[in-house]
């Protein structure tokens, strides 16, 4: 299993793009081919983000969304243009082993995406207590919410109900240094304040969200067609 996270800004915000993503692309289809167990993606203003998770060969957004690359504005940082950027796993509570550990087990009401702006001189340290916290596995949380970061900008997934469950997977650290009481670590102190004042995450909109059911229902369709 492959967890991936990724980054885009359309170019303008009228709805050609938009349009086309809310279709999913080719999301359900390499669902029901067995590729993907889960897709997603979300819209902030301009930024598009995508969650997906590939059973084995890892997928670039491309093959998701092969009609959306001349709606994307070009990022910068590499030899050759790009339309999207990774973002960096910076944070999760559980981890999958396989796919058969990471197969959803109840259904999923929800899958949401949320965003927030660190302070650019606290991201090292949010990394330290996050880091610390994933590898020492210090408490348990969602199994499926996942954080990562472009910059200063944190984008979470989460799914809802939410399952909490002991991860099968073997912290890295053999260390004890996550703060017993989590309000030690100040993470008010990290986030930058959203206009109204608001600190932490603010959920975004949501263009597709499909999991494995979606694609196995698309297939079977397609078969008594």
């Amino acid at each position: 299993m492959i967890r991936i996270m990724a980054r885009a800004q359309l170019r303008d915000e009228g709805e050609a793009g938009t349009a086309y993503l809310r279709t999913g692309g080719e999301a359900v289809r390499l669902i029901g081919a067995g590729q993907l167990m889960t897709a997603a993606a979300y819209k902030w203003n301009r930024n598009v983000f995508l969650y997906y998770e590939c059973k084995e060969a890892a997928l670039t957004p491309e093959a998701l969304l092969p009609c959306v690359s001349e709606m994307l504005e070009d990022w910068p940082g590499i030899a050759e243009p790009r339309k999207w950027v990774p973002l960096i796993d910076v944070f999760h509570f559980n981890a999958p082993q396989d796919a058969e550990h990471w197969r959803r087990k109840q259904p999923v009401e929800r899958q949401v995406g949320r965003v927030a702006h660190l302070k650019p001189e606290m991201v090292a340290s949010y990394i330290y207590y996050h880091y610390q916290l994933q590898e020492e596995q210090a408490f348990y949380g969602p199994k499926y919410e996942i954080i990562g970061l472009h910059e200063n900008l944190l984008f979470g997934y989460q799914e809802f109900p939410a399952v909490v469950e002991e991860p099968v997977v073997t912290g890295k650290l053999a260390t004890s240094g996550t703060p017993e009481d989590w309000s030690q670590s100040r993470m008010d102190l990290h986030f930058q304040p959203w206009p109204d004042g608001h600190l932490y995450f603010k959920p975004v909109e949501t263009l597709f969200s499909l999991q494995e059911k979606d694609g196995q229902r698309s297939s079977l369709e397609e078969e008594k067609e």
